[in-house]
């Protein structure tokens, strides 16, 4: 077959009709070379079974098994008689060739895809690389942490699934920063606000909640902060107070002053609770039904000074001699007058905050923007949000 010609052969008698060179007369074999017909015999005397795709005339067909026209480049017929139903066989040489090819193309595609990984793992090592510093390893070491943070900032490090209560006690509100939960009363809630939690109140004596211990040294400086929704018309609603003997040490939360409701700052000076022994601080004009609103207190034990802030802004400043110690917890919803529980609390309360230092009014502003700096760290806070 090296030439293309026909090797010498010795003629051979015509065969008779229907047989062929001493097989039984039948149809003609559909396989070639005298096969038996069938599915798809292997011949030479093999079992015959359902005839299998050849995988090189699938790859020269497109895919298709049998084919549907005739054979593709790459397939040669054998040289010899023009034989009915002559079988074709692969050119090896186009076969090596083209199996060449694809693993040619199969390397090519390796080297991009792990290049494509390279990149990514040093892209992905350079964004690690700024975020650490950008310099090195003693830039990294030598950083120290920002000093720009909120109590916003602050709060955003708490635990990521966040929880308002106790573990195993949903009547105990978790203080994040200290070690004082405070027990909720039958009729102070817990229910959402945002992403968060709050305490909701009915304005009934139930409506209340209590640390096991003082929370704040009223001796010293200090600042009380929360966010408040009171949803009550009138009387009188206290968001926190401290003392549970016959009067309470200061109260924070709602009261009417001239017929109207105003935010209100209140302290004791003296032990009997007397009218005339309390400082107040109060926030008039102001919308306070139904209406968000951060307020925070603060005392300066230097100046001997209370002051009132609402959603950032100061709303006044009265001097003290002192604050009377009284005795007991802190109260959420209610305060003491008199051996007598007042100002039920009627509405929304959350993120609760106690420091031990007294705001100035440049913090009271920032603290409201959530631009506190350097941002101080609360002694006692709950219902964070």
């Amino acid at each position: 077959m090296t030439d293309g010609t026909n090797p010498p052969s010795s003629p051979q008698p015509e065969p008779a009709p229907g047989s062929g060179y001493g097989f039984p007369p039948g149809p003609p074999a559909q396989n070639g070379y005298g096969y038996p017909a069938g599915g798809g015999g292997h011949g030479y005397g093999y079992p015959q079974f359902d005839q299998q795709p050849n995988p090189y005339q699938q790859e020269a067909d497109g895919g298709q098994w049998p084919p549907s026209a005739p054979a593709q480049p790459g397939f040669t017929r054998l040289a010899g008689p023009d034989v009915p139903g002559a079988s074709q066989q692969p050119d090896w040489e186009a076969m090596a060739e083209r199996s060449d090819a694809e693993r040619r193309k199969k390397k090519t595609k390796l080297w991009v895809l792990g290049g494509t990984v390279t990149v990514l793992a040093l892209l992905a090592g350079g964004g690690t690389f700024l975020l650490l510093g950008g310099k090195g390893g003693a830039d990294r070491t030598n950083a120290k942490p920002s000093t720009q943070a909120s109590p916003e900032a602050e709060e955003s490090k708490s635990p990521q699934v966040y929880t308002a209560t106790v573990a195993g006690d949903d009547t105990l509100l978790r203080d994040s920063y200290g070690q004082t939960g405070i027990r909720l009363g039958p009729d102070l809630k817990i229910g959402p606000v945002g992403k968060r939690f709050q305490v909701i109140g009915k304005g009934s004596s139930n409506s209340w909640g209590q640390s096991a211990e003082p929370v704040v040294d009223v001796t010293k400086s200090f600042t009380i902060t929360a966010r408040a929704y009171s949803s009550a018309t009138k009387g009188s609603r206290i968001v926190m107070s401290q003392g549970d003997g016959e009067s309470y040490s200061f109260e924070l939360g709602v009261n009417e002053v001239n017929d109207k409701q105003a935010w209100i700052f209140r302290v004791q000076t003296g032990d009997k609770g007397a009218e005339a022994t309390t400082r107040t601080v109060t926030a008039e004009g102001l919308t306070v039904l139904k209406t968000p609103t951060l307020l925070m207190a603060t005392y300066d034990a230097e100046k001997k000074a209370i002051a009132l802030y609402v959603d950032g802004k100061k709303a006044g400043e009265t001097p003290v001699p002192s604050i009377w110690q009284a005795p007991g917890p802190l109260q959420l919803g209610r305060s003491r007058h008199h051996d007598i529980w007042t100002g039920p609390w009627q509405g929304g309360l959350h993120n609760i905050k106690v420091y031990d230092s007294a705001f100035t009014q440049e913090q009271a502003a920032g603290y409201k923007e959530g631009k506190l700096s350097p941002a101080p760290k609360p002694a006692h806070a709950w219902l964070l949000t």
